[in-house]
């Protein structure tokens, strides 16, 4: 019986559509040698006993995360990715974007960076002001 592949399991419910889908395939749950069948009760109650744990393992993973980011965040270690330029390179791209001379994409070139990394740091600047 070959495998099929379903998507992302994120709950009970989720998981329930997808055993019915199955069964309406005449698709089994084969865990080593025992074959569930996700119609009859014994094969609903475990295909249901398996998705619950999953379920609990999800949101286990998404509690573990966010209170890890809180703790990094506390400790000032999470503040995101780091700019392209430095805080001089920034201050030259703005010189010689307001100058006239440049054009985006001439700005892009001399700062080996792409277009919209030019386009986000003028907005960041823009901001700041």
């Amino acid at each position: 019986m070959p495998a099929v592949q379903t998507g992302w399991l994120r709950s009970v419910p989720d998981a329930r559509d997808i055993a019915d889908k199955l069964a309406a395939r005449g698709i089994k749950l084969q865990l080593g040698t025992s074959i569930h069948d996700p119609t009859d009760p014994m094969g609903k109650l475990f295909f249901n006993i398996l998705a619950t744990f999953a379920e609990f393992e999800a949101d286990l993973i998404r509690m573990r995360t966010r209170e890890g980011m809180a703790v990094a965040r506390a400790k000032g270690k999470l503040r995101g990715k780091k700019p392209k330029l430095s805080e001089r390179q920034q201050q030259e791209l703005r010189r010689m974007y307001d100058t006239g001379e440049y054009s985006i994409s001439d700005l892009a070139e001399v700062f080996s960076i792409s277009r919209p990394t030019v386009y986000r740091t003028l907005g960041r600047q823009a901001a700041a002001a």
